[in-house]
């Protein structure tokens, strides 16, 4: 199974600290563990990276609790549960020192939604969207800002028609993407749906859009909502989406990048939208690469010393950029499936460390 997100368990014994420039604001870590039904949450060192378990933690979470995301007030986490008994979203309240507190009882994703897998947010923390896995739609909900409740909208749930494999909101917050496995007739290629949204409601933009490649499991949108960049594992590429004006896509030239190594699972760009890394699983690497700021294309780090790539670990899944942007840290999901944390320079990558973890996690969300 492929895993989406990132649980990070980042604990160093020493780590050197610049005391004339210390910062005080503290960062939380939260993460989902789907075969324990728990949260787990850290607070991280802004000077280090370092994450320390917070008093409390693991918190008992719902069945099967898989996806989380946070809400930009820094009040509320939410988390999906796909598991049998639940097909629900829990909503826990954050403590000033990152604690969670659950907020009963949990919020049904309604009729005619199936396995809620994957959750995502407009930017101003109005509208929670839940691409549900088995029924094949989403499932909208606006977002009470004092209590952090859920109302489901009339018009949920809308229908995908495909099997979502991702999601993710524009940095604007007026369109959704989501890309699925499947839809293209005659053809093997995955698909990218996308859909204009106003006060929550779902329009699609048009037709399902080849996504130039087989199962199109990473997302990902550049900071200004220029460009969409989408890793097909099954077909090694990585396809180039220019974003216009109404949110239609239309692929750019030079598009499907070949990745050169073998699935290229996840994918995440930097906060300035300057570099693309892109996790290999079956190459056991991460390959980092400058993007384009005219074209959007990605280009190979040519200052890289392994040539635009990075070993890591056994079937890297899953990518997360530190909120301080000087650290990436990987899910490898292996034999001995582990965190491996890398400090950032350039685009170019030092591998740290690597961190064994027990269940395997499936998500995470930074508060910043």
């Amino acid at each position: 199974m492929l895993h989406k997100a990132l649980v990070l368990v980042f604990v160093v014994a020493s780590i050197a600290s610049c005391i004339s420039c210390a910062k005080t604001e503290s960062h939380y870590v939260y993460a989902t563990l789907p075969a324990a039904n728990q949260v787990l949450a850290y607070r991280e060192d802004p000077n280090s990276g370092v994450l320390v378990e917070i008093q409390g933690s693991p918190y008992p979470g719902g069945d099967g609790a898989r996806s989380a995301v946070l809400h930009p007030s820094g009040k509320f986490l939410y988390v999906a549960n796909p598991g049998q008994l639940e097909n629900d979203i829990s909503l826990f309240a954050i403590a000033s020192n990152g604690a969670l507190t659950e907020v009963t009882p949990r919020t049904p994703i309604g009729p005619n939604a199936s396995q809620p897998e994957f959750l995502a947010m407009d930017p101003a923390g109005s509208y929670l969207y839940v691409a549900n896995n088995l029924s094949f739609n989403i499932s909208v909900f606006s977002i009470d800002s004092s209590t952090g409740a859920l109302a489901q909208l009339a018009s949920s749930p809308t229908s995908i028609g495909l099997p979502p494999l991702n999601m993710q909101v524009a940095p604007s917050g007026n369109y959704l993407y989501v890309t699925a496995s499947g839809g293209q007739s005659g053809s093997p290629n995955g698909s990218i749906v996308g859909y204009s949204v106003n006060a929550g409601v779902l329009t699609p933009i048009g037709p399902p859009l080849s996504s130039d490649g087989v199962n199109p499991n990473g997302l990902a949108i550049d900071p200004n909502g220029s460009y969409l960049y989408a890793a097909n594992t099954s077909s090694g590429s990585i396809s180039i989406f220019a974003i216009g004006a109404s949110g239609a896509l239309s692929e750019v030239n030079g598009s499907p990048l070949a990745d050169t190594y073998t699935a290229p699972v996840s994918l995440i760009l930097d906060a300035k939208g300057a570099f693309l890394y892109v996790a290999n699983q079956g190459s056991n690497n991460v390959a980092v690469y400058s993007i384009s700021s005219t074209t959007g294309l990605p280009t190979v780090l040519t200052t890289s010393t392994t040539t635009g790539a990075f070993f890591t670990e056994g079937s890297p899944s899953f990518l997360v950029v530190d909120p301080t942007a000087n650290y990436l840290f990987v899910g490898n999901q292996g034999g001995s499936a582990g965190i491996q944390a890398f400090s950032v320079d350039g685009g170019n990558l030092t591998d740290i460390y690597t961190y064994r973890v027990g269940n395997t996690p499936t998500s995470i969300a930074v508060l910043k």
